[in-house]
């Protein structure tokens, strides 16, 4: 019997993690490239993301008769379209269904809480003026986080982990999330609007969806507390990009560190890019905020083994 064809994309790390699993399977690592994964997924069973790279549209779906099931090594799937997907019943599974295996999951959190100190230490720029042969501290002044409010939008897995490294670095520690039951300990409740105005760090923590799209609104940012820091690793359509780029500008925002961008991959010419480029309050990553070579091994083989339960291998 012919084994089942899995397409992969992503780390090699990731890769390695699906082989060890998938061993009914034929495992192909495909580069995350249109091209390639399009003919690729022409003859696949199966597909295992942790690139999200590549937008799938509803021409490569149509295309890949074979194809049953998509896991995506991500807690996001927005990268995918969902018509032709739907109507063939193809299967879409994301991390978000493996609340247990992401507690231990910490690489996101971890880089939000990097970009916040590189934010508020302007890190970036300080490394730079050393690189040029300078040494004037005072061009550099850090904000102490130790007694500031920390306000998180979203208190899930990725928003406590963040009250933990706020609380350890002596903040308050404010929170906004309508679906959070019981409410965590260690943060305060609070509206969106109350939180946006108090906290000096503002940083985002939900899923992308009708809802949250444009959650951090311009009205909401016009009214930020003066200078505050913001900080989104979760998606890009998250925070009015405008908006965030007008308050950077005025200075109303005092800094931003982000993870993500609407659009992305394709962002040389996007507004936060182009400002970013010539000025050091705006920090911005290639998306890394899950890419640990350890963590991927892990969901990985999470996504992996469900492709196997629904190819029946």
């Amino acid at each position: 019997m012919t084994k089942p064809t899995i397409i992969y994309v992503g780390a090699p790390e990731g890769f390695e993690a699906l082989v060890e699993t998938a061993t009914g399977a034929e495992c192909l690592h495909v580069a995350a490239e249109d091209a390639a994964l399009a003919q690729a997924l022409t003859s696949a069973h199966g597909l295992l993301d942790a690139s999200m790279k590549v937008r799938i549209d509803d021409a490569m779906i149509a295309a890949a008769p074979n194809l049953q099931v998509i896991s995506c090594a991500t807690t996001g799937s927005d990268h995918i379209s969902r018509v032709e997907v739907d109507a063939r019943g193809i299967n879409v599974h994301t991390l978000r269904e493996d609340g247990d295996l992401l507690q231990g999951i910490t690489p996101a959190a971890e880089l939000s809480w990097g970009l916040v100190l590189a934010c508020a230490r302007r890190l970036p720029a300080a490394a730079a003026h050393t690189r040029a042969g300078n040494w004037v501290r005072e061009d550099y002044p850090g904000t102490m986080l130790n007694g500031r409010t920390l306000g998180l939008i979203g208190c899930g897995r990725l928003g406590q982990w963040m009250s933990r490294y706020g609380a350890a670095f002596g903040m308050r520690v404010l929170g906004h999330d309508p679906y959070m039951d019981p409410w965590p300990d260690g943060i305060e409740q609070t509206a969106l609007a109350e939180l946006v105005a108090q906290a000096d760090v503002v940083s985002v923590h939900v899923h992308l969806s009708d809802e949250t799209r444009g959650l951090l609104s311009a009205e909401l940012l016009a009214a930020i507390k003066p200078g505050a820091i913001v900080v989104n690793t979760s998606r890009g359509a998250i925070i009015d990009e405008a908006a965030l780029l007008a308050g950077l500008e005025s200075g109303r925002v005092g800094a931003a560190g982000l993870d993500v961008l609407d659009g992305e991959p394709d962002i040389d010419q996007h507004p936060l890019i182009v400002y970013s480029r010539s000025h050091d309050n705006l920090i911005i990553t290639p998306h890394i905020g899950g890419f640990s070579p350890d963590a991927v091994r892990v969901v990985c083989r999470r996504a992996g083994q469900k492709i196997m339960a629904k190819l029946g291998i």
